[in-house]
């Protein structure tokens, strides 16, 4: 009997702290009109404080996660971080998340592949569940972007905010869960979309800091081109695969980096606005967090045998789409 990875619940986590397009106006030159017209934006959130890392939001969400999915910690038997902004180099984010919340029987460690982190994430997850060596494995995706955001950067400061969201993967014999997914990456994508210094290529220096080489920077026209097609390429390819028409789809559930990206693949798909998952109004762009923060805001919306389509795009270049059969009624 075929083992496949379903998602059994959701958790996620969002700082209080909103930052608003009117105070955006205050810190550059820019409107509440020109950046909702362009990215769809309205607010984003950001975590304050000292010493505040993407575990930080980690940890709140895989708490949550457990508690909804009555799981004892113990029972975990594989943590995965999707993350660009780890709390640092090493250890991996995903050990101090699974400290904080008392995971000791597992494994963890960090994924990072841009925004689309956490759709690999899931994709290697579901390996492990599907193999039938584990029976209890937590994805979740954690970034606080305002860490690495330059609030002089007018073009990307409006972009991004921070949050966390989190799945749990267990096996399921009834054809619910993880089915497909298409999965890519172009490597020559690099000069358009990086953080240049704090690698060890160009490690921290006076110099690279005053520099302003470890924020984010990205040539916007290009990633917009790339992600209008690559996204809706993979995601038409995967319903293709699947035998999915548009009247199959339940949900589109994409990467929230701009909404007329957004709107793009769901054009592509077939797929009315009624069926989009959008909360980038409210959060903006968590990078890794984007999609299971998605699914923890719709999931009173979602049923049983639901099919839906995870699309992503993020900076290397890398992207892909995944079909997932829902596997449970709130």
């Amino acid at each position: 009997m075929k083992i496949t990875a379903a998602i059994t619940g959701v958790g996620g986590y969002v700082p209080d702290y909103v930052l608003t397009n009117q105070e955006l106006e205050k810190l550059v030159d820019t409107t509440d009109e020109w950046i909702t017209s362009r990215t769809g934006i309205k607010e984003r959130r950001i975590l304050k404080g000292k010493d505040q890392g993407s575990s930080v939001m980690g940890i709140q969400a895989v708490r949550q996660l457990l508690e909804k999915t009555n799981t004892r910690p113990e029972e975990v038997d594989l943590l995965i971080c999707a993350t660009v902004t780890p709390d640092m180099l090493f250890p991996a984010t995903a050990n101090i998340i699974s400290a904080g919340v008392g995971i000791q029987n597992a494994f963890s460690y960090d994924l990072n592949a841009a925004c689309s982190s956490f759709l690999y994430a899931l994709t290697t997850a579901a390996q492990f569940v599907q193999s039938g060596i584990y029976k209890k494995v937590v994805v979740v995706g954690a970034d606080k972007m305002s860490a690495i955001v330059d609030y002089t950067d007018r073009s990307n400061c409006i972009l991004f905010g921070d949050g966390a969201g989190a799945v749990m993967l267990e096996p399921s014999t009834d054809g619910y869960g993880i089915l497909d997914q298409v999965l890519c990456s172009n490597g020559n994508g690099e000069q358009f979309l990086n953080q240049k210094a704090g690698g060890s290529r160009r490690p921290p220096t006076a110099e690279t800091v005053a520099n302003g080489e470890h924020f984010i920077y990205q040539e916007g026209a290009t990633v917009f081109k790339f992600a209008v097609k690559n996204m809706a390429d993979v995601a038409a390819q995967v319903m293709t695969r699947q035998g999915l028409s548009h009247d199959d789809v339940a949900w589109l559930v994409p990467h929230q980096a701009n909404k007329r990206i957004i709107d793009a693949t769901a054009n592509r798909m077939g797929v009315g606005p009624e069926k989009v998952m959008l909360n980038i109004q409210r959060y903006g762009n968590t990078t890794s967090a984007t999609i299971p923060l998605c699914l923890w805001d719709y999931e009173k919306q979602l049923h049983k045998g639901d099919n839906l389509i995870l699309a992503a795009f993020g900076g290397g270049f890398t992207w892909g789409a995944m079909h997932v059969k829902w596997a449970y009624n709130s």
